[in-house]
């Protein structure tokens, strides 16, 4: 058994457009996830839990920075690989600079603290925080190993034309590019796609696996696991987890393709689907299991959730699987179903198992709840940028919910999310939910119309009000990611 180390491991573990009702313990009916399952059973499960944002880059910002989506840099999914070069990788044509709109550099994320105060840090997955050569890379950004995609329009591919690493071990002095040699024999979108063997979401759960592999009891270890699962495409291997799922829904249909967007054909959409976020079950079950075969299991808090709500990409149906219409919306919208996510955490002896919290909490608060765990006091006077006029930090910590001193838990006077795609600005206040659409104030009363389906704004003109004051407060005027403010 390995001797523990004095702070407590942490592992998060966050999967990609996963709904809130698409596993076993949160009423999924239709896919088999029993190593999530078993977690909230270990653990303790949230009901109220959100995203930062309704898609995938600025909600990582929000976890990243401590900070709404008001407020932090990143908002949107702004691309720097659509006028970049090509080049060639075997048959098939490529970007030469691939990722999306850089973290700010003057203002300190999740990672640099983790490292600032002892940890060892490994990130698998999607990066989404910045474009190769940028100054937000995983190497410039506190970081010692990484692998997986920089650009999540990159991740769009499951058998991709390379992946980025930056490994100390392994002597990196920057990001890289790993060619998938096998993959860039055949094409990357049609007739020969098929023939690729190269799948991503295994490869970068291999290297976690690996990086686990090498962590000892003389330094803690911070681990964010950014899967890529079960974003679209729906392809995966024709392996014994998609076919439990083959032919066992009687209305499956096949999908065409999208070129522009990289999502290849494919058929048995919903057995893909269920097959994806089954795989991702496992995934947690194999990381569980390396834990406590290391002895670290007692001493290393896992926390499992996704970065939105579930996505109509690639010819998924959210519908089928949420029969139960428990949210209304999907990814993009700030309605719940777009931002309320599947939140669980394990810490054995420390977290009760088999607890259910209804804490409101978003993204923001990860970064003060970790400091709270790892004995950082004063986090925002210790990593603020005092060289600016104001360096926002927008998060409580929720560690007394989790370790049951819930007196000593200090609640958001409320929560705050904007979307420029959609135009939309969310904000939740005790159980009252303001929706702006384009402007337009929608009030919704989530204790009795948990579907936001009866708008009753005209009827709670005071509240509005209060609502719409909130949004000229927190929200900073950006020029890259533009919302219309309440009229």
């Amino acid at each position: 058994m390995a001797q523990q180390a004095e702070k407590p491991n942490i592992i998060f573990i966050l999967c990609d457009d996963m709904g809130y009702g698409d596993l076993g313990c949160y009423g999924q009916q239709y896919i088999s996830t029993p190593h999530l399952d078993n977690m909230a059973a270990e653990g303790m499960r949230f009901t109220q839990a959100y995203a930062g944002s309704p898609v995938s880059a600025p909600s990582r910002a929000t976890l990243m920075t401590g900070q709404h989506s008001g407020h932090t840099h990143v908002r949107g999914n702004k691309e720097y690989w659509n006028k970049s070069p090509m080049i060639d990788y075997g048959v098939n044509k490529d970007y030469s600079v691939v990722g999306q709109e850089p973290y700010a550099p003057e203002h300190v994320i999740l990672p640099e603290i983790m490292k600032d105060n002892g940890y060892t840090t490994g990130m698998f997955g999607k990066w989404a925080g910045g474009y190769e050569g940028s100054a937000s890379t995983p190497d410039k950004r506190g970081i010692d190993e990484y692998y997986g995609f920089i650009c999540q329009f990159q991740a769009h591919l499951y058998y991709p034309n390379f992946l980025n690493r930056y490994s100390k071990r392994r002597n990196d002095t920057e990001v890289i590019r790993v060619t998938m040699e096998e993959n860039i024999k055949h094409p990357m979108y049609g007739a020969g796609y098929e023939k690729r063997s190269q799948y991503s979401a295994d490869m970068i759960h291999q290297e976690a696996l690996e990086w686990l592999d090498h962590q000892t009891a003389d330094q803690p270890f911070y681990g964010f696991f950014t899967y890529t699962l079960p974003h679209a495409e729906l392809v995966q291997p024709n392996d014994s987890i998609l076919q439990a799922y083959k032919g066992h829904f009687c209305d499956d249909k096949s999908w065409g393709g999208n070129s522009g967007s990289r999502y290849n054909p494919t058929d048995h959409v919903h057995a893909q689907f269920a097959g994806m976020i089954t795989r991702l079950d496992a995934y947690v079950g194999e990381i569980l299991a390396k834990l406590k075969e290391k002895g670290f299991d007692d001493n290393t808090i896992v926390i499992f959730s996704s970065d939105n709500g579930p996505h109509e990409e690639g010819g998924a149906d959210p519908t089928f699987f949420n029969r139960d219409g428990l949210l209304r919306g999907t990814k993009r919208s700030c309605t719940e179903g777009g931002i309320r996510v599947p939140f669980i955490v394990r810490w054995p002896g420390h977290i009760k198992a088999g607890s259910v919290n209804d804490h409101q909490l978003a993204f923001y608060d990860i970064m003060p709840t970790f400091c709270d765990i790892i004995g950082v006091d004063n986090y925002e006077d210790r990593y603020s940028n005092k060289s600016l006029t104001k360096d926002y930090f927008d998060g409580l910590s929720f560690a007394p919910t989790l370790f049951g001193k819930n007196k000593k838990q200090k609640k958001h006077d409320y929560l705050y999310w904007e979307f420029h795609e959609t135009n939309q600005i969310g904000v939740r206040k005790g159980n009252w939910k303001l929706l702006v659409k384009n402007g337009n104030c929608e009030l919704y009363d989530l204790a009795t119309d948990i579907h936001e389906d009866t708008n009753v704004a005209a009827k709670y003109p005071r509240i509005v009000n209060e609502l719409k004051n909130i949004v000229r407060k927190e929200h900073i005027d950006s020029p890259l990611f533009s919302v219309t403010l309440p009229r």
